[in-house]
């Protein structure tokens, strides 16, 4: 589908500071509920797409149960939206939000790349670590650097709703063993259902890739459909970086 995570978020352009970092108890990433529905998506989410892909996933904000969520229709294509920030996951370790799919893909696989298709994920993407990098490692995001203008991650979490893989999994990213895919959600049996999700980043980072998380540097959605030529329908509402876990804020809560 692409080359790497890495050669994705490329095509992202700055870094956004969320307003309100410091010692706010949370941060909100995705405001979607606050957004006119059939209006244009925010600004601060910009599109990612792939030169070799032509077909994209269709983003829009529409209303569900009263609150305005992104729709993600995706028929044999793929794309995704990204928010560029920059926070600390130490001060920031709690990721918040919910989604809501059609349904799961047939022929969708995490091990493989003909299978590396999803309804919905999240990607939270990390700044490169030098000091955590191997030689190799180093040379590689130096080479790559050079053809960009912009800073690239070094790493990934990428949090799916898979077909059939069990959830609590954690395997590479076919693609890009930079990319950690953490499956919480798998098959049809939720389906049609608005599941909120809480995750500690530090941790799942850390039984990821055996190491401290270094800085975010960008989440983004992705619905995609174009290794299984499928397609499906998912949905995502608001995203919260909190200090401490806890329910979501009432303004946030999705409707059942």
């Amino acid at each position: 589908m692409y080359q790497s995570f890495i050669s994705m978020i490329c095509l992202a352009l700055g870094l956004i500071l969320l307003q309100g970092a410091g010692y706010a108890e949370e941060l909100v990433v995705a405001d979607f509920s606050s957004q006119d529905a059939d209006k244009k998506l925010p600004a601060s989410w910009v599109p990612m797409t792939f030169s070799n892909i032509e077909a994209h996933t269709r983003y829009s904000l529409i209303q569900d149960k009263g609150r305005t969520v992104i729709r993600a229709h995706s028929h044999n294509a793929a794309s995704g939206l990204i928010r560029n920030v920059r926070v600390d996951p130490h001060e920031y370790p709690w990721l918040q939000w919910s989604w809501k799919i059609d349904h799961v893909l047939k022929k969708g696989d995490v091990t493989t790349k003909k299978g590396d298709d999803y309804a919905a994920r999240i990607y939270v993407a990390f700044a490169f670590d030098p000091d955590q990098s191997g030689l190799w490692q180093r040379m590689k995001h130096k080479t790559a650097s050079l053809m960009s203008d912009q800073e690239l991650p070094g790493s990934a979490l990428n949090y799916i709703w898979a077909s059939k893989a069990a959830p609590g999994t954690i395997v590479p990213n076919p693609y890009a063993s930079e990319a950690m895919m953490v499956v919480l959600q798998s098959g049809n049996a939720r389906s049609d259902q608005w599941i909120q999700e809480q995750r500690n980043i530090v941790e799942d980072y850390k039984r990821a890739f055996g190491k401290q998380p270094p800085e975010i540097i960008g989440i983004a959605i992705m619905t995609d459909t174009d290794n299984t030529g499928e397609e499906t329908t998912g949905y995502y509402g608001d995203i919260i970086l909190g200090t401490k876990k806890e329910g979501l804020s009432p303004e946030h809560t999705m409707p059942q």
